[in-house]
């Protein structure tokens, strides 16, 4: 037995770890103990002898213990909200009447410009304590709200604020090629420029990027454009994530996996050759339900063709104002099954190991294993389809950020 801080006894690990036999990767009554915020031990409590345990001993009366759980694609930090728009489509009014009167992405972005670092911090808190209260210990942010220099930066920084004021882990994305901003509107190529000679390398210097995104499509950018800003984020050492084959098929998917993308994202218009290119590169496919419901989508992600070529599927909430306005990833989990018939397994997986691979914490998060991260959830269920199957009652017991407890949020 090794020395430990802290000991969970009599739990049921669902671990997620592949090289452990059968769904789940399951393990009935057993022990996890955690020194220095790590995995440090995991043993059958019929072998365990508590007498010789130093540690702080913590009954898990025969609960069930998960990976925390890993959201890796939100659009957590932004200011103002789209709900006037949402009530303004349910009564007819189109897109490019809501887009006149200021609606749209444009609202979001003139919100967010005008909003302090501090602003954004205060507004964002709540949308981050929903996801923490289900067990989120990892979430990913993206900017992509600001569409300049210094509002990119700005949402950046209240992303690491927050990661400063929480118990939890956040992976800063550089969003930059969300949409083209109003003064750049006849001049895509020239926002494009500024995003790869100014922006990329400003958020460097500041150090407030992991990896970049983009969004490629016929309305937001094309493959050439994506394609630069992935060989500067290459250049410039980020990781590259893309907003992909959402709407239309311009192969995005495969585009990015050539430059060897952490993640695409959406997927619902891609097609095998993408799916082969993405296997080839160790792309995760990060699946999206939340928007596919918000906005009333009808084709469905080729989930078996990710099956068939062995591409891992994160599950993820996307929260944004405009299409997911979702701050639960329990319930895009059971959307991942209702909706893109996924396994309670797979998305469980997706919200755990192949969340944290989307986001290249693989080594570190997302299994309960010998030498991972002490980032756990404690749930009082039964069977651990049960995370996917059941929404709005929340059944976290324990919320374990580095091998502590840490359920309440900061006021």
């Amino acid at each position: 037995m090794k020395s430990c801080d802290r000991i969970w006894t009599h739990v049921n690990l669902a671990t997620l770890n592949p090289e452990v036999e059968g769904p789940y990767g399951v393990l009935l009554n057993q022990s996890v103990s955690v020194l220095d915020g790590r995995i440090v031990a995991i043993q059958a409590m019929e072998s365990l002898d508590l007498a010789t345990v130093s540690a702080d001993v913590i009954d898990g009366q025969g609960k069930w213990l998960t990976p925390g759980l890993v959201d890796a694609h939100t659009h957590l930090v932004f200011a103002g909200n789209r709900a006037e728009e949402f009530e303004q489509r349910l009564l007819g009014v189109g897109y490019e009447e809501i887009a006149r009167r200021g609606g749209g992405i444009i609202s979001t972005v003139n919100a967010t410009r005008k909003a302090s670092v501090e602003e954004l911090v205060t507004l964002s808190g709540p949308r981050l304590e929903a996801l923490l209260a289900e067990g989120v210990t990892t979430v990913e942010i993206k900017s992509g709200y600001g569409l300049s220099v210094e509002s990119e930066l700005k949402m950046l920084r209240a992303a690491k604020q927050l990661e400063q004021l929480y118990p939890v882990r956040i992976s800063t994305t550089l969003l930059g090629a969300h949409a083209v901003p109003p003064e750049f509107s006849d001049n895509a190529d020239g926002y494009i420029e500024l995003v790869c000679n100014e922006l990329i390398p400003a958020a460097v210097a500041e150090g407030l990027a992991d990896s970049v995104d983009v969004f490629c499509e016929s309305i937001a950018f094309s493959p050439d454009q994506c394609k630069r800003v992935f060989q500067t984020a290459r250049e410039q050492g980020l990781g590259i994530k893309a907003h992909v084959e959402q709407l239309s098929n311009l192969h995005g998917a495969e585009l990015a996996s050539n430059y060897g993308a952490w993640s695409a994202d959406h997927l619902e218009c891609i097609d095998e050759n993408g799916v082969k290119a993405m296997a080839a590169a160790g792309t995760v496919a990060t699946m999206c339900p939340g928007a596919f419901y918000f906005l009333r989508e009808t084709r469905v992600p080729p989930i078996e063709l990710f099956r068939r070529h062995n591409v891992p599927m994160a599950v993820a909430t996307d929260l944004n104002p405009g299409s997911s306005p979702l701050a639960s990833l329990r319930l895009a989990m059971n959307m991942a099954c209702t909706l893109f018939r996924m396994t309670p397994e797979e998305a469980l997986a997706g919200a755990t190991r192949c969340g944290a691979q989307a986001l290249r914490m693989g080594s570190e998060l997302g299994q309960l294993k010998v030498g991972m991260c002490a980032d756990m959830a404690l749930w009082d269920i039964e069977h651990p389809a049960e995370l996917a199957y059941q929404f709005g009652v929340n059944s976290l017991v324990q919320r374990i950020f580095s091998g502590e407890v840490k359920n309440q949020p900061p006021h």
